[in-house]
């Protein structure tokens, strides 16, 4: 929502909007002339609005919403008026249910390192796109929006409520399709179908980026028939990883075009689903119009997104991560990496369970997810969308039960502070902690890095 309004702001729009609590994001956006107010209520409401952009978050007994509905004014859902502004402005969209706040500011970056000048909305502070404002430190450092000169728009295309279905992109990329958002979605069926429709909404000229190794993938375009380039770690297609090796989990390879090596690359950033990431920001640069030397400059330059391993401190020979994963495969990827990059002596995983639905649905998956991790350590679920008889289903003690039961050590502590006070007693030189999951679970991180600099 801040992004969308950034852009809209930078475009000429009068923008005003509420949020519950102050942050330095709103101090951002009040710099750019956004009007600001702290707390939801009719009078936020200007006599002369044209239309109210509600997030997904926004129940129905909001206030101002009530209030908009009484009025008889334009509503709006975040993802229709991105949807609108996609209609207006030539738009590069990235989907999959991993990765998409990744590649989407890889992207960005690669293209505004070669000169040119897009807007963008994404889901994660980007260091690397900072305007030197200040940051939130629930978000990380750095931009996750702007309003560019060029006629370009970047979007995080996201999969729940069938948002990226507003989108109308001229290019976009499919990174994977996995069981997510099961509160919203059937099954896995309905999921790969809506991915499908996705793809459809591209322009009849542009261009879809799609992961060849991925079999949902290829379920959902089974009889696309517009414009594709197919992009694989594992195989043959358009755009590969060749001679792939790892250096301290990093990949380094030659970036593949139809057989042609247009350069041999080693990224920053860990992993190799951050190869197959690189290789989807690739093809969508060069179809923005990028020659080889920016394509490879931009991949190897990339230092990564807010909340993605995001290094919080070093301390006492303990190194203290955190991270946004919260899904059971950006688990087992993101503690892999973090393995390969670190050797730690032991790999702490401190992990916070978004969605009781979301537990519930995966719960057998999440508790195979952490095999790389020592030790993990539970705090409650972060409450958000779910209903209170969903509340009442699934815990995060029953999680820590399952793991143990599959053979992990698994710890449910509950409380941020306990955590805090169990780790300061027991981590050692040598180990690495990781904070995980899209709540506030980096507040931990933050926490304990300051605890060990007055500790030890």
């Amino acid at each position: 929502m801040s992004g969308l309004a950034q852009v809209l702001a930078q475009r000429g729009c009068r923008v005003s909007g509420s949020d519950q609590q102050p942050s330095a994001t709103l101090d951002r956006l009040a710099e750019r002339g956004v009007e600001i107010h702290l707390g939801h209520q009719e009078a936020n409401l200007p006599a002369d609005v044209d239309c109210l952009v509600v997030s997904a978050a926004v129940g129905t007994g909001n206030p101002e919403l009530i209030a908009a509905r009484r009025r008889g004014l334009t509503i709006r859902k975040y993802a229709e008026m991105l949807g609108e502004l996609s209609g207006e402005i030539p738009t590069f969209a990235v989907a999959g249910t991993h990765g998409k706040s990744t590649t989407s500011g890889w992207l960005t970056y690669t293209i505004k390192s070669a000169g040119l000048d897009p807007s963008y909305v994404i889901g994660a502070g980007v260091h690397q796109l900072s305007s030197g404002s200040g940051s939130d430190s629930s978000s990380g450092s750095g931009s996750g929006s702007g309003a560019g000169a060029d006629p370009l728009l970047i979007v995080e295309a996201c999969e729940f409520d069938r948002s990226f279905l507003n989108l109308h992109p001229v290019a976009a990329a499919i990174l994977n399709i996995e069981r997510d958002h099961l509160d919203y979605y059937s099954g896995l069926d309905e999921i790969v179908r809506t991915f499908g429709r996705f793809a459809h909404q591209i322009h009849p000229d542009g261009l879809l980026v799609a992961n060849a190794d991925d079999d949902n993938v290829a379920e959902a375009l089974a009889g696309y028939a517009g414009k594709c380039e197919f992009f694989s770690v594992e195989g043959k297609a358009r755009w590969q990883a060749g001679d792939l090796v790892f250096e301290k989990g990093c990949g380094v390879f030659d970036l593949i075009y139809q057989g042609n090596k247009l350069g041999r690359l080693k990224l920053t950033l860990p992993g190799r689903h951050n190869v197959a990431n690189a290789l989807a920001v690739a093809a969508l640069a060069r179809h923005a119009g990028l020659n080889d030397q920016q394509i490879c400059s931009g991949l190897e330059n990339f230092t990564g997104v807010a909340r993605r391993m995001t290094l919080k401190g070093h301390v006492a020979e303990v190194v203290v991560l955190d991270d946004y994963a919260h899904h059971p495969t950006e688990i087992k990827v993101t503690l892999e990496a973090i393995r390969a990059r670190f050797e730690p002596r032991r790999l702490w995983c401190i992990f916070q369970p978004h969605q009781h639905s979301r537990t519930r649905f995966l719960l057998q998956e999440f508790a195979r997810s952490f095999g790389c991790a020592d030790i993990i350590l539970l705090p409650d679920i972060y409450f958000v969308r779910d209903s209170e008889a969903s509340r009442r289903e699934i815990n995060a003690a029953m999680l820590a039960e399952v793991i143990v039961a599959q053979g992990g050590q698994a710890h449910y502590l509950g409380g941020f502070e306990q955590i805090i006070d169990y780790l300061g007693q027991t981590v050692n030189a040598g180990d690495v902690v990781v904070t995980m999951g899209a709540g506030d679970v980096w507040k931990i991180a933050d926490e304990l890095v300051s605890r060990l600099g007055r500790d030890r």
